[in-house]
Order: C-alpha cells, then structure tokens, then sequence
C-alpha cells in the first residue's frame, strides 16, 4: 500500500506488523495488551483479559478488508472453543437459554465481573456476531457459515427473542438497557428504553440471522427472524437528527466510546448509501461529536471516528484523525497508550496504559478509506483527500471474496483489479468515466448507464480495468 502520508502510511505497516505477531490460528486471540503483556509482577492495564466491550472487537477490524481472514480465525477458535461455557453463564445469569457471551472473560471464557453495563451486557454476543458476520461475508465460506457463522447467530437471536418484552406500544425491548461507560457504573447508566447501542445490535443480529438463514435454505427460521426484527422501533434522534445515547438522553457529554454510532459504524445499519435521510443523520451525529469535543477520548476515539469519517466520504476528516491519532497517541515505538502524548488539548486523558484496539482501528481506519463495499457494491477510495494524489494498494479485500487491487495517479484512478476467489457477481462503482478492459479471464462484464459496471465471476477469474 502507498499513500502520500509518510505518518500515516509507516503507521499501517506497523500495524499489520502488529496483527500478524498476535493473530495466529493455534494461540490465544488478540487481548488488551496480546503477545506484548509484559510480566513485571503488576497486573497490565485494565488486567490484560479479553473485554468484550471493544478492545477485542477493535482488535479484528483490518482482519476483513486487510485480507487477513487466516489469521482472523483463531478469533472463532477460541469463542468457539469456549462456546459451552458461555451457554453456562447465559443459563446460570439470564435464566434462558441461548448465547450471552460475559463483556471480560478468561482465557476459558468464565465470567470476571467488572461495571455490569458491560461486563455483564446482553448484547456482547450481537457484537461478536457481527465478527462472524464479515467473515463469512468476505470468505463466502460455505462451511462456515453452515458450521461456524449461522450457528453463533442463531444462538444469538434464540437468546434475544427470549430476554426481550414488548413495551406498551407492541415494541420489544429489553426490560433495562445501558451503553457501555454511559453514566460509568451508577443507577443514571440503566435505561427503561432500548439505548441505541444495545438496539442497533439487536436489530444487526435479527437481520444476519434472517439473512444467513435464506441463504441456508432455511426459509421459516429466516421468516421468523424477520418477524422478530419488525418488532423493534426506531433509533433515538434529536430534532436535529443527532443519534443520542438513548431516548431521553442526548450526547452532550465527550466520551471516548463511540457507542451510540453503532449503526452507523461498524454495523452498517446506517448507510450513507441510502440517501438524504440516511446523511442528514451521519453528518450531524459527527458533527455533534466533533462540537462536544475530544476532552474525554483517548486514541481509538480517533481511530474510530476516521472510519466513521470514512463511511461518510470525508478523505480529509478521516485523515486528519488518523494523523492525530499517529502523532498523539502512540509512543515512538508506534504502540497506542490511550493518552494524548503531546499534551496539546487533544484529550484530557495524558496517562500512558497501552492497550492494542486503537492500533489495529487506525489499520482499518485507512482501509476504509481506500475501500469500501459493506453497501454491496465495490467503491474504491471513497473517502481520501483531494491532496493524496497518488494512491496504490494490492490485494485488500472486499465483500464477495474478491480480491481488488488499484492505482490512482496524479489525481485520477488509472487502473482497477478485481480477482474472484468464488464464484460470484461483483457490482464496482465506476472510478472514472471511460475505460477499457485490459485482461479479462473467467469474467463477464455488462455496464450500465448509471456509472456502475457488473462482473459475473467464476472462482479463479480476474479482471484489469483501465481509464481511457
């Protein structure tokens, strides 16, 4: 990969140093501090366990588009392997059955405590899902979703469908609901309505679960999961079509997670993609976040807010908060320490307990930025700064199992890849107005008249776009 931002480019190489040193099939997946624990006879920040709350979800984002999905697997090794356990705690805390994962687990997945609002959260097992979602998703691997990714959601919506009511205008909800550190640990963090962090993972799970279900054929459990996902209202929005944290609170304090913008990001639920109403509520959510202020975010705030940004289509918010994030936020030996390192007003928070989600958010912060295809069609470098004139990648990973690949040269892309690993259709949003096909092998093109281009795939096919 090449971008005209030495900072930011020497960044994500050392990031995707970083992945493959703590991402490995056979050994523990991605914890708080990983491979880079350090045994001082101190317990490492925030005890160095697995919190399902962010920091291991963080941890596996560059693992999709980065096309990083072997190393990726020993993620679903180990909440696989730890899947009776989990079962256990759902049974013994809930009283139902289903899949709950704990929010700060073991290494065996038992149960630590910790704020309940997210140690003890029931919608850890949505988020998680979500993982399992985009794997199968940027694999196309048959045998796992059928074994591995439909299963894990099924279990997730048997859980939800049980620990839900309907309030009294037929609408389900959580009989309390929270937002992970909203209100830190004190009875103001309980909500009676669905917070809209713990709805937009409720309605993600019921939509995959519907979805992956009708693509195993199985027409009635996705009938029903559809069924269920029609029972939940609407996301809490201000006049100003502002997400808040729940219907009757507003954002109106700096916080560094993100966790009412779920849909908007890494959910997908919120598309730029689905016009006018869809923006409105993108824009002016980022717009309030960047008006309350950084006061208390600490470096992934950054690093997820520039794949916000990136969803948004803004190249040249995106970059600047990853450049801060770069300079600010990490130690010359490029590991993120949550505090602002410059001391410059960038955050309150100027401790330095090194932890890795921030890293590896940064990594996919810039993938996002070059690549995007969650909306189901292929859009290369959607989100990059009119400055970045000259762009190349090999190889990242879209949606469909397609491998892209794509140069951009003096402000124009020149010339765009795309390799089949399965069988499939890739629809590109066309980057430039006239081209011509350079190779074609095992591809079928047929253009459209609304600049995007559909390419009919078999397994092992490739494809070179050049601009005229």
């Amino acid at each position: 990969m090449h971008v005209p931002d030495p900072v930011i480019e020497k960044q994500w190489y050392l990031e995707q140093y970083k992945f493959g040193s703590a991402a490995r099939r056979g050994a523990p997946p991605i914890s708080l501090q990983a491979v880079w624990t350090a045994d001082n006879g101190r317990i490492p920040p925030w005890k160095g366990d697995f919190h399902h709350d962010l920091n291991t979800q963080l941890s596996y984002w560059p693992s999709y588009s980065g096309n990083h999905l072997e190393e990726g697997l020993g993620y679903f090794d180990h909440l696989d392997e730890n899947l009776a356990n989990y079962k256990r705690y759902t049974k013994m805390y809930f009283g139902v059955d289903g899949l709950a994962v704990p929010g700060v687990t073991t290494l065996d997945g038992t149960e630590m405590g910790g704020w309940i609002q997210y140690s003890l959260s029931p919608t850890v097992s949505s988020w998680l899902a979500h993982h399992y979602y985009l794997q199968w998703r940027y694999s196309m691997d048959t045998d796992f979703l059928k074994n591995r990714a439909y299963p894990w959601v099924k279990e997730v919506c048997t859980f939800l469908e049980k620990i839900t009511v309907k309030d009294e205008n037929g609408q389900r909800k959580l009989p309390i609901s929270s937002s992970p550190e909203i209100k830190d640990n004190s009875l103001e963090a309980w909500f009676p309505q669905n917070t809209n962090y713990d709805l937009a993972l409720m309605k993600f799970a019921f939509s995959a679960g519907a979805e992956l279900a009708l693509e195993l054929g199985l027409v009635a459990e996705s009938d029903h999961w559809k069924e269920i996902l029609s029972e939940f209202g609407d996301y809490a929005v201000t006049e100003n079509n502002e997400l808040m944290f729940a219907p009757n609170l507003p954002y109106q304090e700096s916080h560094r997670h993100f966790s009412h913008m779920m849909a908007i990001h890494p959910l997908g639920l919120i598309k730029w993609e689905d016009g006018e109403k869809s923006q409105t509520i993108i824009k002016n959510t980022i717009a309030l976040l960047d008006k309350v202020g950084p006061d208390y975010w600490c470096g992934y705030s950054y690093a997820w807010l520039a794949n916000m940004k990136a969803r948004a289509k803004d190249g040249e918010g995106a970059a600047k908060d990853l450049s801060i994030f770069a300079k600010a936020f990490v130690l010359p030996n490029s590991f993120h320490v949550n505090g602002d390192q410059t001391k410059s007003g960038l955050s309150k928070f100027t401790y330095r307990p090194f932890t890795l989600e921030g890293n590896f958010a940064f990594a996919a912060g810039l993938q996002e930025m070059l690549l995007q295809s969650y909306a189901g069609f292929i859009e290369i470098m959607p989100a990059v700064p009119e400055t970045w004139r000259d762009i190349a990648f090999e190889k990242l990973r879209a949606e469909g199992a397609f491998l892209i690949s794509a140069k951009k040269e003096n402000g124009q892309v020149t010339e765009v890849k795309i390799e089949a690993e399965k069988d499939g259709v890739a629809t590109l949003k066309l980057p430039f107005k006239k081209y011509h096909t350079l190779s074609a092998r095992l591809v079928t093109i047929n253009a459209s008249e609304d600049g995007f281009v559909e390419l009919k795939c078999k397994a092992g096919g490739s494809v070179i776009l050049k601009s005229n």
